[in-house]
């Protein structure tokens, strides 16, 4: 038996004793493991204060507005309104996500006595997808923190991932100035108000962000469990597992990393969302439960883009008679296609990397060509940070200085279009 005082000593087959291997563990204070941490502080702290600064002044500026005006005290909690300004982040989706996370799920088809209009079905939680709102329970539960409270640490944790994940990309496609300039885009992008709110958007992009660099970075099961889980969290996760099977197809095509570990991104990417509208259509007892649901509860309902053309024939000219019109968030809304569209142009011309195009050019089209409410087109379209990366090779071009007074004027302006205009004068 080896005495625990022994003395450091070598066998005689050259292997070292218990204690002296104990004592080349790394421990918390290794120079090696103080250097890594270091660099990892230098490299993403600077990302994190950017977006943290940009969005905390976007958030101020909100609350602000929503207390100048007070509108938000007439308002009933569930639609845009509560006690104090803070609460409405957890008003519209939120209420629906607190219920999930504090109920769990009912889905039915209940159908609404004598409606002939387009909606025919009550709306239930169904239509809400469960990674957010289990996270939400989890958080509570392990923090001690109302649904609320957890709801906001889940939302604000995911887009500070989210913002690491485009400076990462970015960085790697136009450098470090660039990457950081994408991260600060993120903070103040039109819709980016339901980023510290209880919504699913932060987390979904964080996954979707983080599925595509596994992706670049060949780590093809990582990229697969990624987007099963965004599938879990939103529906248009549908343009993440396209985007990733057509990059595993293109591996496969050059023979670049094997056949299994793409052929398995391929085959688990869309587990998690093919799971969900499965278990939903079982509990309806109708199989297309789901698109029913959206479709004659909520009016959402793939039509080829009619009603996108309808809104930007119709607010350009002030005409406001289409489904659902929120004349200020449309306005914003008309503004913000218009500028994706030409962004596309902009990034097609850089020739990103396949998995990056596939996913914004079909996370474009399923936004585009489905009818929804036109006012949360700037929150749907959130996701498309790839659109990030030729405006943040322009701003790369100017002084840090200069591109923090730019960005912190957007951050400004965001508490309205971004904030006060997506839940108090829409419908988030």
């Amino acid at each position: 038996m080896i005495s625990t005082t022994a003395r450091t000593t070598v066998s005689g087959t050259g292997t070292l004793s218990w204690n002296a291997r104990l004592s080349q563990q790394p421990t918390a204070t290794d120079p090696g493991r103080r250097r890594r941490l270091r660099r990892a502080a230098e490299r993403y702290g600077p990302v994190l204060a950017v977006y943290g600064t940009l969005k905390f002044i976007g958030f101020a500026s909100f609350m602000w507005l929503l207390h100048s005006a007070g509108d938000y005290r007439a308002r009933h909690p569930r639609f845009g309104g509560g006690a104090r300004p803070w609460d409405v982040l957890a008003s519209w989706d939120g209420w629906w996500y607190q219920q999930i996370a504090e109920h769990g799920y009912d889905p039915q088809l209940v159908p609404i006595p004598g409606a002939t209009g387009p909606i025919t079905l009550e709306g239930n939680s169904a239509a809400f997808f469960p990674l957010y709102p289990a996270l939400m329970r989890l958080v509570s539960e392990v923090t001690g923190l109302g649904l609320y409270g957890a709801g906001l640490v889940v939302s604000v944790v995911a887009s500070l991932a989210a913002a690491l994940g485009i400076y990462t990309i970015v960085e790697r496609l136009g450098g470090r100035r660039a990457g950081l300039a994408a991260a600060g885009l993120w903070a103040v992008w039109p819709g980016s108000g339901v980023e510290w709110a209880v919504y699913s958007d932060s987390l979904y992009v964080a996954l979707a962000v983080w599925a595509c660099h596994a992706v670049l970075s060949r780590r093809w099961l990582t990229a697969g469990l990624l987007t099963c889980l965004a599938g879990l969290n939103r529906p248009t996760a549908v343009a993440l597992i396209a985007a990733v099977a057509v990059a595993a197809l293109l591996a496969l095509h050059h023979r670049r990393d094997g056949i299994l570990r793409p052929v398995a991104a391929m085959a688990v990417a869309p587990l998690g969302l093919l799971v969900y509208l499965g278990w939903v259509g079982y509990q309806m007892g109708d199989y297309g439960g789901y698109f029913r649901l959206q479709s004659d509860a909520w009016a959402h309902e793939w039509d080829y883009g009619r009603h996108t053309l309808d809104v930007l024939s119709s607010v350009p000219v002030g005409h406001s008679d289409y489904l659902s019109a929120w004349p200020f968030a449309d306005l914003i809304g008309v503004g913000v296609v218009l500028l994706a569209l030409a962004l596309l142009v902009l990034l097609i011309r850089l020739r990103p990397p396949a998995v990056l195009m596939v996913y914004t050019v079909l996370t474009l089209v399923l936004v585009l060509g489905s009818q929804q409410i036109f006012g949360n087109v700037s929150r749907y379209l959130l996701p498309l940070f790839p659109l990030f990366l030729p405006l943040a090779l322009a701003l790369r071009r100017l002084g840090l200085t200069h591109q923090l007074i730019l960005l912190g004027i957007a951050a400004l302006a965001s508490g309205s279009y971004a904030g006060y205009g997506l839940f108090e004068l829409g419908v988030p």
